[in-house]
């Protein structure tokens, strides 16, 4: 039986006590710690140490914060070494696309790098109110606003629009940066089963009354388990019980339905039964940055008060013109869109012929190998890495120990050989970790 860090329990009491007996060292050659301007008290770093020193306890090399020394596609350069790249959002292949790349240079040539100050105090550029036009025409709303970080765009939209008297429903695994917007507007919140509708609707039936406005708040494309909602069932629950409905699309654009157009696409409802689109600016569309699509009433209260965009630089034209060249070929290039969810397709395939759990993934663009054990999975990892496949673990305590995974980002340019390559390695992997602990 495993238990913490996918470790019997001899070989984890082990560990703990070695890290103990570390930990004691440190402390007895420093002194005691006391709080105040001993930034070693900060919450959340004895815990961060801790994995840190498991790590090299185990012998594992850390996999995060890996430079990479070009264009990361689905290959990237580490090292001066090429990799079969599957950590990387750039699932059309767009970032370093020469049109792409050619828009943004021309962006610096007539409007300079920054946009210098807020567009509510000093202007905007041409190329910002093209690209939420655009934008806006994609999700079939009547209007369009851009932020400078996309995890900025659903803490300051959300904090601002809700207060203490209002409700905020939202899928257990929603992104970090709508749980962060709950917290700061005081609203109740409540977190509902993953994808279940049927557990928002009993929420909704007993507390929807006792609070002024509500909010429901889904993703498109879960980044963690590669799944999407039904969206049709939450846009009929947000009617029911008069509540409002906003779907983060930041893993879907350009991935979820036949012409990249994101969940409304794929599950073949109106989008229109959305009242707010969120989504990000940094994945398909290779620029930095977030957006909401909604009605014009909507947007104006946002433009005119939202913290984040009133009180924050406007986005860099560059990374406008970025985004804004990178929809126009998603809008004219669809077959990109077919590659992706061809290449996802074969990769779940081939992995759960091969033996692994794929969870929950619709084979989209998102497919998950999970191994229910941090060390194997960092081990897998490192296997992985040593045969030319950079993949990165996840690790408790991001997702439950059971739920230690592999999470694998496929890419319109990935080809079938190097597909097959990177599940054979895996396997292999696998046999010969099984062995030495055998």
């Amino acid at each position: 039986m495993s238990t913490g860090f996918g470790l019997s329990a001899t070989a984890r009491a082990s560990l703990l006590l070695r890290l103990s007996r570390r930990r004691e060292d440190t402390e007895a050659s420093t002194g005691p710690v006391s709080p105040g301007r001993d930034l070693s008290t900060l919450p959340g770093l004895r815990d961060i140490e801790l994995v840190r020193d498991a790590g090299q306890a185990l012998g594992l090399e850390n996999p995060f914060f890996r430079p990479h020394e070009g264009v990361a596609g689905a290959h990237s350069t580490i090292a001066g070494r090429d990799f079969l790249n599957f950590s990387s959002y750039n699932y059309l292949g767009l970032n370093g696309d020469p049109r792409v790349q050619a828009a943004a240079k021309a962006a610096i040539d007539r409007y300079g790098i920054s946009a210098s100050a807020s567009r509510l105090a000093s202007g905007e550029r041409p190329v910002h109110a093209a690209l939420e036009a655009a934008l806006a025409a994609h999700h079939g709303s009547e209007g369009c606003l851009c932020f400078v970080s996309g995890h900025a765009t659903n803490v300051t939209v959300i904090g601002h629009l809700l207060g203490a008297r209002d409700l905020i429903l939202h899928d257990q695994l929603i992104h970090n940066s709508v749980a962060e917007g709950a917290r700061l507007s005081g609203a109740r919140r409540i977190a509902f089963a993953h994808n279940d509708w049927a557990a928002a609707e009993r929420e909704l039936a007993s507390q929807r009354a006792r609070h002024n406005r509500a909010l429901i708040v889904i993703e498109g494309h879960y980044s963690m388990d590669g799944d999407h909602p039904e969206l049709g069932r939450f846009i009929d629950l947000a009617r029911r019980f008069d509540a409002l409905l906003m779907v983060d699309e930041a893993h879907s654009l350009g991935v979820l339905g036949a012409t990249g157009r994101g969940v409304a696409e794929q599950c073949g409802v109106d989008p229109a039964g959305v009242d707010i689109w969120m989504g990000t600016l940094s994945k398909t569309l290779s620029a930095c940055g977030g957006y909401i699509a909604a009605s014009r009433r909507l947007i104006d209260v946002l433009r005119h008060a939202a913290p984040g965009f009133v009180y924050s630089v406007g986005l860099a034209p560059p990374l406008a013109a970025a985004a804004l060249e990178s929809l126009a070929i998603l809008d004219a290039e669809p077959w990109r869109v077919a590659q992706l969810q061809a290449n996802a397709a074969l990769f779940r395939r081939l992995a759960r012929a091969a033996g692994f759990d794929t969870g929950a993934s619709a084979g989209l663009g998102i497919v998950p190998i999970i191994l229910g054990s941090s060390v194997l999975t960092a081990r897998m990892a490192a296997a992985a890495f040593e045969a030319g496949v950079n993949v990165q673990p996840i690790l408790f305590p991001v997702v439950p120990e059971r739920a230690a995974r592999l999470r694998f980002f496929l890419s319109a340019e990935h080809t079938e050989p190097e597909i097959e390559h990177t599940v054979a390695a895996l396997s292999a992997a696998r046999d010969r970790l099984a062995q030495k602990a055998g």
